[in-house]
């Protein structure tokens, strides 16, 4: 190292910005770097770009019914344009209160863009649609995010938690339409059934061949009663 030269570092997974007399004079991949600083007037800015997770919980929203309910989510990003990412916010003391201010604003923006989606359901839509109801993103909350110097790669509903009163109904009427779907079902089944039995008893009429298996069937039944001797048709009358 020169006595007229400072030595800066730029660690893996990360991206620098150069300043001189609080110019950006140059955006700097990882390395190791000796700059010319002849009065101690440079300073490097490090930024990671590696994904970081935001997680926002317990947020209060009302459904299109005025159902009051809360939510979660995760939110993860990334500083994808450092130059944006560094004129959007007070880089003066540094990377770390620099990105805890640009997760407040994130923070922010995902929280007024998923009162607007959940906002525009009603609750008993959310409740049924809750599994497939997960994405928060949308192209205007990446925008905002953009806008910033960020990349945000996902927004993830955790949970959506309605009031317990509001539960209890939903289970309520759950529990209902099961018991209906069953009693379809069995309706349904026996509707078939007596179907079945009409039509057997209509093939069954003045059909001989069907008169003969029954006919077999009940010698069959007495003789596994242990009776052998039968008596079929009529007999003629023996004289007195």
């Amino acid at each position: 190292m020169g006595i007229f030269t400072k030595t800066y570092q730029v660690r893996p997974n990360s991206v620098g910005l150069l300043y001189r007399n609080n110019v950006l004079e140059k955006e700097l991949p990882p390395g190791r770097y000796e700059v010319l600083d002849l009065r101690g007037r440079t300073q490097l800015l490090a930024l990671p770009t590696t994904p970081r997770q935001l997680l926002i919980t317990n947020q209060e929203v009302l459904t299109r019914d005025s159902i009051a309910l809360r939510f979660s989510c995760a939110v993860l990003y990334r500083v994808a344009d450092a130059q944006r990412f560094a004129g959007s916010f007070d880089i003066s003391r540094g990377a770390v209160p620099a990105l805890t201010e640009a997760e407040q604003r994130l923070a922010t923006a995902v929280q007024l863009a998923a009162r607007t989606q959940i906002g525009a359901l009603g609750s008993e839509e959310l409740s049924e649609r809750r599994a497939e109801f997960t994405d928060l993103g949308s192209a205007a909350l990446t925008a905002q995010a953009a806008a910033l110097g960020l990349l945000l790669e996902q927004v993830q509903l955790r949970d959506l938690t309605f009031p317990k009163n509001i539960q209890e109904l939903f289970a309520r009427h759950l529990e209902a339409k099961i018991r209906a779907k069953a009693d379809l079902e069995n309706a349904r089944t026996a509707v078939a059934t007596a179907r079945a039995l009409k039509n057997a008893s209509e093939l069954m009429k003045g059909d001989e061949n069907m008169r003969f298996f029954q006919f077999m069937e009940t010698i069959t039944k007495i003789a596994e009663k242990g009776k052998h001797t039968f008596l079929v048709g009529e007999f003629p009358q023996l004289p007195k």
